[in-house]
């Protein structure tokens, strides 16, 4: 099981997120546990390449991709591009977990087990403390890479029948230079960012739902992809 770092704040972090509707937690888990959870998303093979369509939202594995020749690689980025000028779209790989209890009690993946941690009692009640929400009662999750060239535009979350109380991205990126983009942005009403964050290792960000918020494009230069587990707080009874 996965362990919260028991030097937290749980006041201040109330009150930054009372003033700001987000928070910013370094050190979220003892380190080991945190390296533990980076070093099984990073050597792990099974992710999904998820972009949005015209058509619906498109799952590529990576078999499929590496059977991709030039012009249909091309012709993807090109379709990726044009949605994104006017439109919502994203582009990254992910790695799923079943929002049932049971489905992930007999699933062995990491990703699961912290899943598993963040819908305990101990963690949900920190969590309500932070964002005054009681009517939280779980926590999804999936797991995402982003490699260069990858994003995601400008959305808030807000969708309607999920009771989302509040989203959360938990940084398991351990070096990054604010050069390579992927930062988590949030969008201010003026039209510029109200605020920016560099991806980091073992941090949770929390923030209000609905917030707009969008993640810049990885660039090139990037040495390596941009991890994390990212999902929301529910207020409805967890899937049995």
């Amino acid at each position: 099981m996965m362990r919260m770092n028991p030097r937290l704040d749980v006041s201040a972090l109330a009150k930054s997120f009372q003033d700001n509707g987000r928070v910013h937690i370094p050190e979220f888990l003892h380190a080991e546990d945190a390296t533990a959870l980076y070093e099984k998303l990073r050597y792990r093979t099974d992710w999904m390449q998820v972009l949005a369509t015209t058509n619906g939202a498109v799952e590529l594995d990576r078999p499929t991709r590496a059977q991709l020749d030039e012009d249909q690689i091309k012709a993807l980025n090109e379709a990726v591009y044009a949605q994104a000028r006017s439109g919502f779209q994203y582009r990254f790989e992910t790695a799923r977990v079943p929002d049932s209890a049971r489905e992930r009690a007999a699933n062995s993946d990491i990703i699961c087990r912290f899943a598993e941690f963040m819908s305990t009692d101990r963690v949900r009640d920190f969590l309500r403390a932070i964002t005054g929400s009681d009517a939280i009662e779980y926590a999804d999750a999936q797991a995402t890479a982003y490699a260069p060239g990858d994003f995601l535009t400008g959305h808030d979350d807000d969708v309607e029948g999920k009771f989302r109380r509040a989203a959360y991205v938990f940084g398991l990126t351990p070096v990054w230079r604010l050069e390579w983009g992927g930062l988590l942005l949030f969008h201010g009403s003026d039209g510029h960012v109200d605020c920016g964050l560099v991806p980091t290792f073992n941090t949770l960000n929390l923030f209000k739902v609905p917030q707009l918020h969008s993640v810049s494009e990885v660039t090139q230069a990037a040495a390596y992809r941009r991890y994390a587990i990212t999902g929301w707080l529910r207020a409805e009874k967890q899937p049995d």
